[in-house]
């Protein structure tokens, strides 16, 4: 029997479909392992991120389905505007590993009651199209408070379908802000943050081993953004709070230190992505990645996410705005999805259901500059006009 690798192993998403949520009143996806979200500003791509983010925040542990609809503000605030006969808002989701493994499908559709309470309408888990629950179910008519809470969430309810609840709360989001990870006392508290007030904490919490690896790794991708930085460690003050700190080539002998106190925003953005690629985990969720690197930088992160899933298999969803990372001739067709937005809500399509695109690419062109020109803003340039 031939050997399976864990790229074979990893579970991912194949396809998701959301209706009336926030700027999609109906939308269906297919998925591949690497996908490149683009569209114009407030299409939608982070509210597309964000309904994956959804299901991970409903099977955490301290999460739940009425805690993930409160941090998003109610049912009211994630309907979709433009929803109209249909006030049930639903994800649906189908997750496998290889193509021998099998598929799991889980639908979760809700509404709000009187009391502005969000209810599950229904709940439902397959596996290779057998049924193994549907809600509501003859105990949720008796007692209809039930329906307050998904299966999901609920460790004596998901245990036919644990791999999948533990799957979605592996889901991982990343949108570093430089200015958290100088300044944790901001957020001081918050464990798993994904704008990184814990970052150095999370690299601090890896057993030692591992982690001055990892950071050996880091440092040698790092010197080809930043040339100077010749060592990094983690390091403790006097008080023992930990940082991370980078020896720099300098007009002294000895070089000098600096802490993430003084990196750039770009060099911390950049350890934050190179970090999160080397953890192992769930789906990888990244906003606009190329945001404070140098252009030379951007476009080879395609090829390092490559490179990563080679070993891991891991998933990865991001999304951009960078006619740069969107060059590289080995992204396919069907990993970019183009957001389109409409009075009907936001359209979304992948790149090869567009002739446009893939006569474009024979002719020529570069997948950034395709999918760029086709985003971008009607009369943007009116903006220059602004103060006159």
């Amino acid at each position: 029997m031939a050997r399976v690798s864990r790229a074979q192993r990893a579970l991912a998403f194949k396809r998701i479909h959301v209706e009336n949520w926030r700027n999609f009143t109906s939308v269906d996806i297919e998925m591949q392992r690497r996908m490149f979200v683009v569209g114009p500003n407030a299409s939608g791509k982070s509210n597309l991120l964000d309904a994956f983010r959804f299901l991970r925040d409903i099977a955490s542990v301290g999460g739940g389905f009425q805690e993930a609809v409160r941090r998003r503000g109610g049912v009211s605030r994630v309907r979709c505007l433009a929803a109209r006969r249909y006030p049930d808002v639903a994800i649906s989701v189908d997750i496998q590993g290889g193509d021998e493994s099998p598929l799991w499908t889980y639908e979760l559709r809700f509404k709000q009651d009187n009391r502005q309470r969000p209810i599950v309408e229904k709940e439902s888990v397959s596996i290779d199209g057998k049924v193994l629950f549907v809600r509501p179910d003859a105990d949720d008519t008796t007692d209809p408070e039930r329906l307050t809470q998904t299966f999901l969430e609920q460790v004596q309810a998901n245990q036919k379908f644990r791999p999948i609840a533990d799957f979605l709360a592996s889901i991982q989001y990343l949108n570093l802000v430089p200015q958290l990870v100088r300044e944790p006392d901001r957020m001081a508290g918050r464990t798993g943050d994904p704008y990184g007030a814990d970052f150095i904490e999370q690299i601090a919490r890896t057993p030692e081993k591992t982690r001055n690896a990892w950071l050996r790794r880091i440092r040698e991708a790092l010197v080809l953004a930043v040339p100077q930085l010749r060592e990094l460690e983690m390091w403790r003050d006097v008080r023992g709070a930990p940082h991370l700190r980078g020896k720099y080539e300098h007009w002294r002998p000895q070089g000098a230190w600096q802490t993430e106190g003084d990196f750039s925003d770009g060099t911390l953005r950049l350890m934050g992505l190179l970090w999160s690629m080397i953890e192992t985990g769930g789906p990888l969720l990244l906003e606009e990645p190329e945001i404070s690197l140098h252009p030379a930088v951007v476009e080879h992160v395609p090829q390092m996410l490559h490179r990563m899933q080679r070993g891991s298999g891991r998933q990865v969803m991001l999304t951009t705005h960078s006619s740069d990372l969107l060059k590289d001739g080995g992204i396919g067709l069907d990993e970019v999805l183009l957001l389109e937005p409409s009075r009907e809500g936001t359209k979304a399509r992948l790149a090869s259901a567009i002739d446009e695109v893939r006569d474009l690419l024979a002719g020529g062109l570069t997948m950034g500059e395709i999918v760029l020109a086709r985003t971008r803003p009607q009369g943007a340039g009116q903006l220059a006009l602004f103060g006159a």
